[in-house]
């Protein structure tokens, strides 16, 4: 029986041969509401290389490097001159130190005084206090001779708790009795015209000092002061068998006269 007869009546030229070279259709996809596609993430930026992340000195210009790097330079140099100034000072007695020590000096002095002993085979084991007196001529004409005036307790009770004290408390006086006593013999006579500066330097600087403590009072003026010193060797330790004596060893130069500037309050 034909294919064509009495199961088919479509005509012939509506049947698509089918050629046996063509593989399975996909089934349509069945017509529904439009869906649009989703979209893929965009893509993450490449890392930024490590070297064009320039920071601190190296993210400034050319000139801005030049002039950090010679700003850098001077602070090392200035830090390594004054170390060498500070250790060639508290150093031993040298050649460098004989040949520049004027220069040492104005570096050191007086901002930088270093007062260690640090490299002393004898440190300093006493303690020295500078005291003072004066002849005092009231307003009615009387004479009158204070007590002693521990001008180096007051410069300790200054110093004791102070976070900022001066260099006149701390070293004025101090430095003014180290300078009479170099150039004084052991009679307390002025060794040339040194030591004369030096009498002049320490009055004056004890005439300020009782005009602080109003010595003269009301009305009163200083006519002569007197000056000593009064060493004490500082106690060993508890567990040291060191013997030393701590009784107080006095120093007193002869009286002073002061001129009447000077006792009125006039010099400063």
């Amino acid at each position: 029986m034909d294919a064509n007869d009495g199961g088919s009546n479509a005509p012939e030229e509506e049947q698509t041969p089918v050629s046996s070279s063509e593989g399975p259709r996909t089934p349509a996809a069945p017509e529904g509401p439009h869906v649009p596609a989703q979209q893929p993430p965009p893509p993450e930026p490449p890392p930024r290389d490590l070297a064009d992340a320039r920071i601190g000195v190296a993210a400034l210009s050319l000139r801005y490097q030049v002039v950090a790097a010679l700003a850098v330079a001077v602070v090392a140099v200035a830090a390594l001159v004054h170390l060498g100034m500070v250790f060639l000072h508290v150093a031993p007695s040298n050649t460098v130190t004989k040949q520049h020590g004027k220069a040492i000096d104005e570096w050191i002095y007086p901002e930088f005084e270093q007062n260690w002993k640090l490299f002393a085979p004898n440190p300093l084991q006493q303690n020295i206090e500078v005291q003072v007196r004066a002849d005092i001529r009231t307003a009615a004409g009387e004479t009158r001779t204070t007590g002693w005036y521990d001008l180096s307790a007051e410069d300790g009770a200054a110093i004791d708790g102070n976070l900022l004290p001066s260099h006149t408390e701390q070293n004025e006086l101090r430095r003014a009795w180290d300078f009479l006593t170099a150039t004084h013999d052991g009679d307390n006579r002025p060794v040339g015209v040194r030591g004369t500066l030096a009498e002049t330097y320490l009055r004056r600087i004890v005439v300020m000092r009782l005009g602080r403590d109003d010595a003269a009072g009301a009305g009163g003026v200083v006519q002569r002061v007197q000056v000593r010193s009064r060493t004490t060797n500082v106690p060993p330790p508890e567990w040291s068998d060191e013997q030393v004596s701590t009784t107080p060893q006095y120093r007193t130069l002869p009286w002073w006269p002061v001129p009447a500037d000077e006792g009125a309050g006039g010099v400063r």
